[in-house]
């Protein structure tokens, strides 16, 4: 086999493969082997007619299609392993140029990872991300906790108002007909939680307990049910009772019976220790991902198709986990949001671009850098995470496979990526 390559056009490499006729005549065997079984000659039996009498009875071309497939699936894979700056990123586009009795010549063209003009990635000056912790902040985890120990009781000698805890019926109309979905006896509905059409809870604030009342609303634009959209009704609504959330005192006899601290102090100490902790995570990759962004700006690179449409993939199997650990199917969600597959993917085209950009960004400053994580790195990696769970490390990393080691080699990667750029450029 001879081959040559060079660079084509829009990320694309042209590829050339001369197989000549030994190897030729080994492709065409292999096919022979392969397909032995289809070939019925009279006088012979089936899978064992010999390659000559197939040749004499179907033609000398009878082997050429698939042995032109077993050619270039061989040579093409061989190539490359020899030609790593090679990287394709789909299958080629392939067309034979010649084919006969002496040989074989294919022309491969090749979508491979673009290249990357990369923009300034030393020597940046970027605004730190930072979030601090306010006394509200530390004030909404502790209503948080007096909440879900929180009791109900019933009210009496008022009206509903906004928090309140309702039991109603309900039966809805348009244009004085019914309609599926639109009736309910004994709901509970929490007054200002926003569950309900917009309005209608706020036209149950002011009903005493057994009022019946006519509410008007109007069914949002992009409600899920087609046959609702922006249409206006009545909801015929008859309130049952009415109760009001009771918190719990604060003291430090119930911090400790709930928590396990000390008393109201040390709690909201710990609150604050965990929420700033949280900030800061949270404002360390914000920065980070503010660096990288800046870098990926000033960097040019024109992004194939190919990449973009696996993104999306991508993108759509993640929000399809997500929604099945929530027990829904992602077509029920189309169907809920009234939106097709197509018009999901459009929508993610702007941001699968951008993170495809990233990560061509990132994978061309690892190259030039040649920021990598070793094996023993990933091995010490491997030992903390087999103490944490106190697992011998050999039989921690006998129970890994190679796909958990690949992630936390990356991860390795990445630290090591961040921790270079944020010494190299200007962060405060």
């Amino acid at each position: 086999m001879k081959y040559t390559f060079e660079k084509g056009e829009h990320s694309t490499i042209k590829l050339t493969i001369n197989v000549d006729a030994k190897e030729w005549a080994e492709a065409q065997d292999e096919a022979f082997r392969k397909s032995a079984n289809k070939f019925n000659v009279p006088g012979f039996r089936k899978g064992h007619v010999p390659k000559a009498i197939v040749l004499q009875h179907y033609g000398p071309t009878v082997f050429y299609e698939d042995g032109a497939n077993e050619a270039f699936v061989k040579h093409y894979y061989a190539v490359l392993d020899k030609e790593p700056s090679i990287e394709p990123i789909d299958r080629p586009d392939v067309t034979i140029d010649k084919i006969d009795a002496k040989g074989l010549k294919f022309t491969a063209i090749i979508p491979v990872k673009p290249e990357v003009k990369i923009g300034e990635y030393k020597g940046i000056k970027i605004e730190k991300v930072e979030y601090n912790v306010k006394d509200e902040d530390v004030d909404t985890e502790i209503n948080r906790l007096l909440s879900q120990h929180a009791t109900q009781e019933v009210v009496e000698g008022r009206p509903a108002k906004d928090g309140d805890i309702t039991l109603i019926d309900y039966s809805g109309a348009i244009d004085g007909v019914k309609f599926d979905g639109g009736t309910a006896e004994k709901q509970t509905l929490t007054l200002g939680s926003k569950t309900f059409i917009p309005g209608f809870e706020e036209q149950v604030e002011g009903m005493n307990v057994g009022e019946t009342k006519d509410i008007n609303v109007k069914f949002p634009d992009d409600y899920g049910a087609e046959e609702l959209k922006g249409k206006d009704a009545v909801f015929t609504v008859t309130l049952h009772e009415i109760k009001e959330k009771k918190l719990p005192e604060l003291t430090d006899e119930f911090v400790k019976e709930k928590t396990g601290e000390e008393g109201v102090e040390a709690y909201k100490k710990t609150i604050r220790e965990r929420l700033e902790k949280a900030n800061a995570d949270r404002a360390e990759r914000e920065t980070e991902d503010k660096l990288i962004k800046a870098i990926s700006d000033a960097s040019e690179v024109e992004i194939p198709q190919i990449l973009i449409e696996k993104e999306i993939d991508n993108m759509v199997q993640q929000v399809s986990y997500r929604l099945m650990y929530q027990g829904l199917k992602f077509e029920d969600y189309l169907k809920y949001t009234n939106q097709t597959m197509e018009g999901y993917r459009d929508g993610c085209k702007e941001a699968a671009a951008d993170h495809v950009k990233t990560q061509l960004v990132i994978d061309k400053i690892l190259t030039d850098e040649k920021i990598e994580a070793t094996a023993e790195e990933v091995d010490a990696k491997i030992a903390e995470q087999a103490a944490s769970v106190g697992k011998d490390v050999d039989a921690y990393k006998k129970d890994m496979g190679d796909r958990q080691r690949a992630y936390i080699e990356n991860n390795l990667v990445i630290e090591k990526l961040f921790k270079f750029l944020k010494e190299n450029n200007k962060i405060g």
